[in-house]
C-alpha cells in the first residue's frame, strides 16, 4: 500500500486528488493522519487537500463531458425535447448543486453528471472548490486539528 504521510504535502495532494475520482478510499483519514501524525501545518493541509480534491473532482467532470447525450436518447429512451427541458433547468439550478460533490459515494456521481450534462465550467469549477474547501475546514474543527 502507498504510504502517503511519507511524501508529506505531495502524498497528502495525491491522495485528496485519488479520492475524488473512482478510487475508494478517505481522504479525510489521511489528512487527519498528516496533520496529528506528520505535525503539518493545519491550514496548509486544507488548501493541499483542497486543490488535490477539486482536482480529481474537475477530473471526474471532464470524464463526463466525453459522454454524449444522444446516448441519453438511444438508449434511456428520453426524447431530445424532454432532455432539453431538463438541462435548461440544470444549468439554471443544478450546476450549483456541485457544492455537494464531497459527499461520500455520490459526489463522484455529481461531478461525473455534471459534466455529462455541460454544465457551465466557471460555475461547476468554483461550486466544487467551494464545497470541497468547506469540508477540508469543517473537518479540521470537527477533530481539533486547527491548535
Amino acid at each position: 500500500m502507498i504510504e502517503f504521510a511519507e511524501w508529506g504535502y505531495y502524498g497528502l495532494f495525491l491522495a485528496s486528488f485519488l479520492a475524488a475520482t473512482v478510487v475508494p478510499f478517505s481522504s479525510e483519514v489521511i489528512f487527519s493522519a498528516m496533520v496529528l501524525g506528520g505535525k503539518l501545518n493545519p491550514w496548509t493541509c486544507v488548501f493541499v487537500a483542497t486543490a488535490g480534491n477539486w482536482g480529481g473532482g474537475m477530473t471526474s467532470y471532464y470524464i463526463g463531458r466525453l459522454g454524449k447525450l444522444e446516448w441519453i436518447e438511444k438508449y434511456l429512451r428520453i426524447k431530445k425535447e424532454k432532455l432539453d427541458e431538463f438541462i435548461a433547468k440544470f444549468h439554471r439550478y443544478g450546476e450549483w448543486f456541485v457544492f455537494f460533490s464531497f459527499v461520500p459515494f455520490i459526489g463522484d456521481v455529481i461531478a461525473v453528471a455534471a459534466g455529462f450534462l455541460r454544465g457551465r465550467w466557471d460555475v461547476v469549477a468554483f461550486a466544487m472548490l467551494l464545497g470541497k474547501f468547506v469540508r477540508y475546514v469543517i473537518w479540521m474543527y470537527i477533530n481539533g486539528l486547527f491548535l
